[in-house]
């Protein structure tokens, strides 16, 4: 897996100054961090509500393989409105990050991105109730349900 090393001088502090390795995580690890601070709707599995600050951070941490021996660097300070990292060095860290495990632009912005559940519940009525009334589709047939359990036990192999 790829690495890139950064040397931090005293310009975000010198309690932060030092050597930091970060390495690329798997896909699984990514995958389970982005599950772990993502609520999904029950019926249509769209993206609720996504904590993007937890991700990242979370992602950092994966992520950094080596800090200075006094380790600055904690989920905890990460996360912290009130005793945090300075700006500067979590946008460093987050680009860092970001590009060792190929996360472009699209899913960065997938991730900050907070989903409107109502006004998709809205549409998703809308469409439903004008498809409901207009009435039953003539290309309806007693096959239907054979079709809907066929590429339902697809979709679940």
């Amino acid at each position: 897996m790829r690495t890139e090393t950064v040397i931090i001088g005293e310009e975000f502090g010198k309690e932060y100054a030092g050597k930091y390795v970060f390495q690329e995580i798997s896909w699984a690890k990514r995958s389970r961090i982005i599950q772990k601070y993502t609520k999904y709707h029950p019926i249509t599995g769209q993206v609720v509500n996504s904590d993007y600050v937890a991700i990242q951070a979370e992602t950092i941490m994966a992520s950094l393989k080596e800090q200075p021996s006094h380790k600055p660097i904690t989920l905890e300070k990460l996360l912290s409105e009130e005793e945090g990292i300075p700006i500067g060095l979590g946008e460093l860290f987050s680009q860092i990050v970001n590009r060792l495990n190929n996360v472009g632009f699209e899913d960065a912005a997938f991730l900050s991105e907070q989903s409107d559940a109502k006004n998709q519940t809205q549409s998703s009525q809308s469409f439903a109730s004008a498809k409901s009334s207009a009435g039953p589709s003539p290309s309806l047939d007693a096959n239907q349900p054979k079709q809907c359990n066929s590429s339902l036990s697809s979709s679940t192999s």
